[in-house]
């Protein structure tokens, strides 16, 4: 059975080799919300990246695919869109 929706939070930059650096962050014991405030150019940083539950359709393409391929408390790797790049966190 396939999910109709996810929770999720992201962080949004505009190189690759910036969301590498907040991946290596994490690994260091940084929070995802900590690095959304401070890194993401999206909005949603101010409140960690949270993004809230969506359903499918209602992202970009690429942005979805990974959203709902990743397990809960699972980050993506970084995603390109025509946004820029994007870690994503499932939270549900």
């Amino acid at each position: 059975m396939s999910l109709s929706t996810v929770s999720a939070k992201h962080i949004l930059v505009e190189q690759e080799h910036e969301a590498q650096d907040l991946v290596r962050k994490l690994d260091e014991g940084t929070t995802f919300e900590e690095l959304a405030q401070k890194f993401s150019k999206c909005p949603s940083g101010q409140t960690g990246g949270d993004l809230g539950e969506f359903g499918r359709g209602q992202m970009v393409p690429a942005f979805e695919e990974a959203a709902f391929g990743l397990d809960v408390s699972q980050v993506s790797a970084p995603i390109q869109t025509q946004f820029g790049y994007h870690l994503i966190l499932r939270y549900s």
